[in-house]
């Protein structure tokens, strides 16, 4: 199993509401966790594009954050966690062009993830007047298998939609050395897990429940992409889940530093803004939040396998259970609270103790499907 970072601008009031420096410090803290992360051996890192989600992300422009990190890192690969390939968000000649320039900046470094839009609010900005958020999907279906063309054709043949038309044109530049970057989906249902597998996409998990309860939708994608009609140059056959972590050098530091992360509020923001997700009943409707959480809450959260906390050895353990589940990849969300020398030191010890005793692969497993394409 993989490791990754995944960051997307929080700000949470907070912290705005005492620096009015917050936001522009927490981006480029964020820069600076992925250098670390890359320095550290983990293999990747995904940026966010969200519009409007005032407090839980921030990052809208991520194409420029991940260009300024190609230049700024060695090793790591950087990924769109997501691009939006919807035209009337982004055009999707656009985006084949700014995947491209990535692939370039990074030296084939690139990821490239796609979905559809966090909920009703992000969604609606865009495409006002719209009564089901289903309507997006039909939009990426029509696009996604659009990119290979873009990218590995002389002459792009041109498309005729029902969302967005080109005539044959030539698109530039074209990725970066063999085929092109591998292709994500960013998927919340069993059923998104399947459809990505059929397309020979792989899975960005950023809805992530337990282990337990994620076992059984890992199994189905493996079976499910055993016979993908990969829309791609090659099948990704790769599972990426994510989960907060904590690490310090003790159990109970750990947890002090969980206590005192207000979570409570970042997972209230996750469904005030993905309201495409089903809301638990324990989940207050905005502009409630959870209580905020205790040692207790915590080492609730610990034991139900819902947020990786501990000391080293216990992390551990903790991310031999989701390799074991069958996760490709792990991800941790960073960060949610966190204060920034936690946060690095969070990076630093996982690099340290954890991920040379679970990935001993130096090369990237999605660089092996792009070169055996």
């Amino acid at each position: 199993m993989e490791f990754g970072l995944f960051v997307q601008g929080y700000v949470p009031e907070a912290r705005s509401k005492v620096d009015p420096e917050a936001e522009h410090k927490a981006l480029i803290e964020e820069t600076e966790y992925v250098i670390q992360a890359d320095k550290s051996g983990f293999k990747y890192a995904w940026a966010s594009e969200h519009h409007f989600l005032e407090e839980y992300s921030h990052l809208s422009a991520n194409e420029v954050f991940l260009a300024y990190l190609a230049h700024a890192t060695e090793r790591i690969h950087l990924g769109s966690g997501i691009f939006n390939p919807l035209a009337q968000v982004n055009h999707p000649v656009k985006v084949a062009e700014k995947v491209a320039m990535l692939d370039h900046l990074s030296k084939g470094r690139f990821e490239f993830g796609t979905g559809r839009g966090a909920g009703s609010h992000e969604i609606l900005g865009f495409l006002p007047g719209i009564t089901d958020m289903n309507h997006t999907k039909e939009i990426w279906e029509e696009t996604i298998a659009e990119f290979p063309k873009m990218f590995l054709q002389e002459e792009y043949e041109g498309f005729q939609g029902k969302h967005w038309s080109l005539p044959p044109r030539k698109i530039f530049p074209k990725p970066y050395g063999k085929a092109h970057p591998a292709m994500w989906y960013a998927a919340g249902s069993p059923s998104s897990y399947a459809m990505a597998a059929k397309k020979g996409l792989g899975v960005l998990g950023f809805s992530v429940q337990k282990v337990s309860d994620m076992e059984w939708v890992l199994e189905q994608y493996k079976t499910a992409i055993q016979e993908a009609k990969a829309i791609g140059a090659f099948v990704n056959d790769n599972v990426m889940v994510t989960s907060t972590a904590i690490c310090a050098e003790t159990h109970d530091k750990a947890v002090e530093i969980a206590v005192n992360a207000n979570m409570n509020r970042f997972q209230s923001l996750v469904f005030r803004y993905h309201d495409t997700f089903p809301r638990p009943e324990a989940i207050p409707q905005w502009p409630e939040t959870l209580p905020e959480y205790n040692a207790e809450i915590i080492e609730l959260l610990i034991a139900e396998e819902l947020l990786i906390c501990g000391d080293p050895s216990e992390v551990l353990a903790q991310c031999k259970r989701w390799e074991q589940a069958g996760a490709d990849q792990l991800s941790f969300g960073l960060p949610t609270g966190v204060s920034y020398e936690d946060t690095m030191n969070t990076v630093k010890l996982i690099g340290e103790h954890v991920i040379p005793k679970i990935d001993t692969d130096p090369v990237h497993r999605t660089t092996r499907f792009r070169q055996a394409a």
